[in-house]
């Protein structure tokens, strides 16, 4: 029975779920068809593919749902319909059409043939990419000279270079490229989740999506890092997730991307999101809580040239934005994003013999200096500056110690989001937020009777200069300190504090861990730096330095020698170059600045010029969709243009919790801050004649000893191969350099003179001492 001669107590429903999960592709000589099916097997639906034409991409959707047996004799009707030319023949099975490219011949497909669950949230899976396949769409017989060209070869090649079975994953069901926070309290559909600045294949699924006026056939891919483990305590239950989520927006490699361009988007700009939720037997409310913090390249213009020459390139600042306009812009677009306020922690050097680092720490502060004189008080950012290198050389530091006092700071300010979901809504992906779309600005807690829901309003911004190794460690400790009280929040812990010794706090770094790894490698080219987690675990000194040394090595040689065919592909991927017949192919340009110039050049006057700017599509909010965030010069006014509920949102009850959401007033003084305060604090206050109070706070840690893990003389090596001047003592210059081996103290056999493996030490000592993302 066909699907049009169904009566209608026969028709097929689709509303209980109106996403495909699995394919199957079928050609004829003339055309493919995707046959996809819904999870529960209730409706099918076919797509078909136009293969007559060389270089233009036709769709045709079949508007109506069949069922099982219809579809079969749909298939079985194309295959007597076309058994003169070969009939209809099946090519593979898949779960996902990633999206469609063109380079200088025909239209390829790029579909996901073989997927791996990486864990749950909200009850909807997760899965990451395990195989993947590109289909040539026109037939053999149509195709032109140019499909067989050295540089259509060439391209392909390329595209295939980005791997998307490492750090890609998605979810059919739940908006993965969005923050719990924002799934649960806003309402919208379709196209604006592929227009997330967190979903990769955008662009490769613009044609698809703007032909069939739907997502259904496409999966949105989400680039970053994706963990989940199942924990306990006290006997009880729980799930912890860490999500990690890469802006394809200005994305690239390190030395390839830095800074930030005209729009105001940054290099190497990732969502880090931590979920914890209990194990709640069947039938029971679900409590789960989620906290978001942003790493991202410091917001000015600055550059390295990467040069196989030149192992330690210079920073180099531009003056092409007195103004700051592109600084304003990127923390506007922050605001929108999180709301305020943006607390802004700059791990950098604060002194250098030969100014490199201070160089971006001087111009970011004036930056920052600028930018809140336009604005009111409860939007000012908050800037943090603490030099992480300097101060984990001291003897009895306790680095995270004091990491933990600052995210204490910083959390008091912005929260945690928290809420109880209902069974139903937990596994049906139906609800909506019991929240309002206002929230007050003295108070992160929404009241609904004698129900409470809190939601994080603010986030925490983190940056070294290469936003990998000191920035995860100061991620993991913000993250430890958020760990506590979401642990508290579901009831799981009495205290809402995690110490560093607490078996949990070794999970959790442990994670973060990885991901440091895993965006390290996808920025950098070598797993990060993690001597403070080794130092913190026991691990053989000798061991940690010569992995040091060798992630440094490996960091150059991949930012030398691979760096710019991985733009390539990135670019290439994103749609940011797009291949055309007579022009310069993309390796010929030389390198990444046909990026910049072409797309961003041309549009980067008016953009710039404006005061204010309109709510992107391409952003992804943490807010709510209605919410406001008061301010001066566009920093988050109200925008309407976002509208509609995550269809996979579930249900939420508010359920009335202890009152440990109700943070202690957040001063530095409170937490023991305020004394440590520098003289260069570079916001006006009543101390300098200001007449408002200071929110910029520069941390001289000089005064702090903690007995807890010490750092010992040793820094920690940093990634690429330059050498440090920042001042030291000279009692205590040797003593302090980076991972510098101690032959009488360590046992490693060398030569007099030389290091691990028979490097000199003197070599050894140069490479690990001014590598920018390393400690």
């Amino acid at each position: 029975m066909a699907a049009s001669e169904r009566s209608m107590d026969q028709q097929v429903d689709t509303s209980s779920s109106s996403f495909l999960q699995k394919f199957r592709l079928y050609e004829t000589r003339s055309n493919f068809y995707m046959i996809g099916r819904d999870k529960n097997r209730t409706f099918w639906k076919v797509l078909k593919l136009d293969r007559t034409e060389q270089t233009e991409l036709n769709f045709h959707q079949d508007s109506t749902p069949y069922t099982e047996a219809e579809c079969f004799e749909t298939l079985r009707r194309i295959h007597e319909g076309n058994r003169s030319s070969g009939g209809l023949k099946f090519v593979t099975t898949c779960y996902g059409i990633i999206g469609f490219i063109r380079f200088l011949g025909p239209y390829y497909m790029l579909i996901i043939t073989k997927r791996r669950k990486l864990g749950e949230v909200c009850g909807h899976t997760v899965y990451g990419v395990a195989k993947s396949r590109i289909v040539t769409i026109p037939h053999a017989s149509v195709l032109s000279n140019v499909a067989y060209s050295k540089d259509e070869k060439r391209y392909k090649r390329l595209l295939c270079s980005v791997d998307l079975t490492k750090d890609f994953f998605f979810s059919y069901s739940y908006h993965i490229m969005h923050s719990l926070q924002r799934n649960l309290t806003n309402n919208a559909e379709g196209h604006i989740y592929y227009e997330s600045m967190f979903v990769w294949n955008e662009y490769l699924t613009r044609r698809i999506r703007n032909s069939t006026k739907d997502c259904m056939w496409t999966v949105a891919l989400v680039y970053g890092f994706f963990k989940q483990v199942k924990l306990s305590v006290s006997e009880k239950n729980f799930r912890l997730t860490l999500i990690a989520r890469r802006s394809r927006h200005y994305a690239g490699t390190r030395y390839l991307k830095r800074g930030v361009n005209e729009k105001g988007r940054v290099a190497n700009d990732v969502e880090t999101e931590q979920i914890v939720y209990e194990d709640a037997q069947d039938g029971h409310p679900v409590r789960i809580s989620s906290v978001v913090q942003n790493r991202g390249s410091i917001p000015l213009f600055w550059s390295q040239d990467t040069s196989r020459l030149n192992i330690k390139p210079d920073i180099i600042l531009s003056g092409k934005d007195p103004n700051f306009e592109a600084t304003r812009l990127h923390f506007e677009n922050l605001a929108r994003r999180y709301g305020n306020p943006i607390i802004v922690l700059n791990l950098i050097k604060t002194r250098e013999k030969r100014p490199r680092e201070t160089i971006l720490r001087v111009e970011f502060a004036n930056a920052i200096k600028f930018i809140n004189k336009g604005l009111s008080k409860e939007e000012r950012l908050r800037p943090l500056h603490w030099d992480l290198h300097k101060h984990s050389r001291k003897k009895g530091t306790n680095v995270l110690a004091i990491l933990g006092r600052l995210a204490t700071y910083a959390l008091n300010l912005t929260g945690v989001f928290y809420c109880q979901l209902t069974p139903d809504g937990f596994q049906n992906n139906a609800g909506e937020c019991s929240t309002t779309d206002e929230i007050a600005s003295d108070s992160l807690v929404e009241k609904n009777g004698n129900d409470t829901t809190v939601l994080q309003k603010g986030v925490l911004r983190t940056n070294c200069i290469d936003c990998l190794d000191r920035t995860n460690v100061a991620q993991y400790a913000y993250g430890l300190v958020a760990f506590g009280r979401q642990l508290h929040a579901l009831g799981l812990t009495e205290s809402a504090t995690v110490d560093l010794d607490n078996p949990l706090a070794e999970d959790l770094m442990g994670i973060y861990e990885t991901m440091g790894d895993t965006l390290a490698l996808q920025y950098g080219g070598s797993a990060a730096h993690n001597k403070i987690f080794c130092e913190r675990r026991g691990q053989w000194k000798a061991a940690t330095q010569s992995q040091e040394l060798f992630r440094t090595l490996q960091r150059y040689y991949s930012n030398a020698y691979m760096d710019a065919e991985k733009q390539d592909a990135i670019n290439l991927f994103l749609g940011y170059f797009q291949p055309q017949p007579d022009k310069p192919a993309l390796w010929e340009l030389g390198s990444d600045q046909h990026y910049n110039a072409a797309r961003f050049l041309a549009s980067s006057v008016p953009e710039i010029s404006r005061s204010t700017m309109k709510r992107s599509l391409s952003e992804s909010s943490i807010l709510s969709e209605g919410s406001t965030v008061a301010g001066r010069h566009g920093l988050g006014e109200k925008d309407d243009e976002v509208k509609g509920v995550s269809d996979s949102a579930p249900e939420i009850k508010t359920a009335m919790i202890a009152g440990s959401f109700s943070a202690p007033p957040a001063t530095l003084e409170d937490i023991g801050l305020e004394d440590i305060l520098e003289s260069d604090c570079f916001c006006n206050d009543d101390r300098h004649g200001g007449g408002d109070q200071c929110t910029c706070a520069a941390f001289d840690m000089d005064w702090v000893s903690s007995s807890g893990a010490s750092c010992e003389d040793e820094s920690y090596g940093r990634s690429t191969v330059v050498r440090s001047f920042e001042t030291i003592p000279e009692s205590t210059k040797i003593e302090s350099e980076i991972c510098v081996i101690n032959t009488e103290r360590e046992e490693v056999t060398t030569v007099e003179g030389e290091g691990i493996y028979g490097i000199p030490q003197g070599y050894v000592r140069w490479v690990m001492d001014e590598e920018e993302g390393h400690f």
